[in-house]
């Protein structure tokens, strides 16, 4: 049995008063049965390391960049991440993808560098609501994540994939447990072709998950948790989704 993960994503959300108070809620809640993590912005990590810390709840970031040091104005490092007690890195999430233009091999390369680090790439993929109608869900997401197995090569097992159907992010529609489930079983069929590993990687679905569709998604056979946004922002509405992750 692959344990369940939860992790959320705050993306460009909250404030020192408002962290706190979220994983105070989180800490009093413990224990889940499954994994849970959450991914601040990049300013909060150190506050979020000390407030999490003799907590089981893990830390990731949202991104990181694919230099490991240099005259790189603005960027991360994925050693930096490393050094204050990150566990994850979101990376190639689709918001990446359309707003700055990342490319599958960007995303990839990103992956290589995450993992050289000690650290546990969650790797985005997912379609269009265009892309779904021009039946193109398969064809994308294949795509998407061969760039990552032909850049990791025997690594590969290292990272966990995060399936988000971008049509469903943010907008309070949701992939049907049928319908992601069948993505998430082409996914682990590709991964089963490139590593005898691949049943004992763990597949995320997100996209508008919620305390009341998180249990019928995670019951499905290949979908192993959840990469939460909006609900991830509020102690009561994520912890509902960790129960839910049997």
């Amino acid at each position: 049995m692959r344990r369940k993960l939860v992790v959320g994503n705050w993306k460009m959300h909250g404030n020192l008063a408002a962290n706190a108070e979220l994983l105070g809620g989180l800490r009093a809640a413990e224990p889940f049965v499954c994994e849970a993590a959450v991914c601040p912005p990049f300013p909060y990590l150190a506050s979020c390391v000390l407030a999490l810390q003799g907590s089981h709840i893990g830390l990731g970031a949202q991104d990181c960049s694919v230099h490991e040091q240099g005259a790189y104005t603005g960027e991360v490092s994925a050693a930096m991440l490393a050094d204050v007690g990150c566990r994850y890195v979101i990376v190639g999430h689709s918001e990446r993808r359309a707003y700055h233009g990342e490319s599958d091999q960007l995303v990839a390369d990103k992956a290589k560098v995450v993992v050289s680090k000690g650290l546990v790439p969650i790797v985005c993929v997912g379609e269009t609501l265009a892309e779904r109608e021009a039946v193109q869900t398969e064809a994308v997401v294949k795509r998407q994540l061969s760039a990552v197995i032909h850049t990791l090569g025997h690594c590969v097992p290292q990272i966990v994939v995060a399936y988000e159907p971008v049509w469903a992010i943010g907008t309070g529609k949701t992939a049907s447990p049928e319908q992601a489930q069948e993505v998430h079983a082409l996914l682990r069929a590709q991964l089963r072709a490139a590593t005898p590993h691949a049943d004992q990687m763990k597949l995320l679905y997100g996209g508008s998950v919620k305390a009341d569709n998180a249990a019928a998604l995670f019951t499905q056979a290949d979908i192993d948790g959840g990469l939460i946004g909006g609900a991830s922002l509020k102690a009561a509405d994520f912890t509902a989704i960790c129960r839910a992750a049997l």
